[in-house]
């Protein structure tokens, strides 16, 4: 397989998640790629985003379970304006980290194990909406995960190579206050200033972050108002939220939705929730990695543990009770940014670590 070419091939074919034609043109060239291999390919139809497609190698036992994600957060046409191009020991282009390479390492590492004459089965699944909160995708993740022994899954390594051990939980609010307009001048009495009310409401959230349990909650969105002579009817906000520890995420549920409006005449709208449940280096985590550290340990590389406060499906399957490695993608870094890339090194650094694991797991 010519790694680089497949991958320049799935960097041109740009797929952002809500175009569901671009998405499907990746998941095309996944599925043929997949058959030159000799998978069994099944595409799991799906009308909101693109198609998932889950490729197939059959033997004996539980499979080995690749998650991997077709679609990028980056329109239509950027790559015009930042085109795929490896300089330097680097590979440039949109959606190269994350994760375009990891698609074209998974096949890499999968047909290395078939070459070598591997005969235990395995999954590849290819979603479609992993950057929108993989809404349509995780039944089929949770379900293709338990019957597995061990899941990959393909995000991008972290800078310095480490996987990805734990991660943070989160989610995300849309609070909606409701006043009263009227003329700021002649009846400023007579309004209710929905800004004003939100002004409570914000304050109110951003005091909930909890830096000593790792939980943090952002206003990053707000809109209101028509014109300045006019007390403003509506406000709304968008709000995101990040934990660590598992029992945290219902608890700022209950916080956020139990707030109340500050101001008489003013209504407050709440709804959202938590996405994903947290990912903590717990015993099944710790016991996993070692594992894996083991077993790369006897091809000379030195595997390092670390973790984010982002989210990826590694948080649909840990509280399964699965094992799973996550980050097992090409290193490098600058995801969801015209500055993203990855060392061309990587990516045969870790066919071979994921074709080891393959083989010695």
């Amino acid at each position: 397989m010519d790694t680089n070419t497949l991958l320049k091939l799935l960097v041109e074919t740009e797929s952002p998640s809500h175009d569901k034609a671009a998405v499907d043109r990746v998941g095309a060239i996944m599925a043929d790629e997949s058959r030159k291999l000799g998978a069994q390919v099944e595409i799991e139809p799906n009308h909101e985003t693109g198609d998932h497609v889950i490729a197939r190698w059959g033997g004996a036992g539980k499979p080995i379970l690749f998650v991997c994600h077709m679609d990028t957060v980056f329109p239509l046409g950027t790559i015009k304006s930042f085109p795929y191009r490896e300089a330097e020991g680097k590979i440039m282009g949109p959606g190269v980290s994350d994760m375009k390479a990891s698609l074209v390492i998974s096949l890499a590492a999968i047909e290395e194990s078939i070459n070598e004459g591997l005969s235990r089965p395995i999954t590849l699944l290819c979603t479609s909406d992993e950057e929108i909160g993989s809404v349509t995708s995780r039944g089929l993740i949770q379900n293709l995960a338990k019957e597995s022994e061990l899941v990959f899954v393909m995000e991008p390594g972290l800078v310095s190579g480490a996987l990805k051990t734990w991660r943070k939980g989160g989610g995300g609010f849309h609070l909606k206050v409701k006043g009263r307009a009227a003329h700021a001048g002649g009846d400023h009495e007579k309004g209710r200033n929905a800004i004003e009310e939100m002004a409570h409401q914000i304050l109110a959230i951003q005091k909930m972050t909890d830096y000593s349990k790792k939980t943090t909650l952002n206003v990053g969105v707000i809109q209101g108002g028509t014109v300045s002579n006019v007390v403003p009817e509506e406000c709304s906000v968008e709000v995101d939220f990040r934990v660590l520890q598992p029992d945290e995420g219902e608890r700022i549920e209950t916080l956020i939705k139990n707030l109340k409006p500050a101001l008489d005449g003013t209504t407050l709208e709440v709804t959202g929730g938590l996405n994903r449940g947290p990912m903590p280096f717990n015993d099944m985590m710790q016991a996993t990695f070692g594992k894996a550290k083991t077993i790369a340990a006897g091809i000379g590389l030195d595997l390092t543990a670390g973790g984010t406060g982002g989210m990826s499906d590694a948080n649909l399957i840990a509280p399964l009770g699965i094992p799973v490695l996550d980050g097992l993608g090409a290193i490098g870094e600058g995801y969801h940014s015209d500055r993203e890339y990855i060392f061309a090194g990587s990516i045969p650094q870790r066919v071979k670590l994921i074709s080891t694991l393959l083989k010695s797991w």
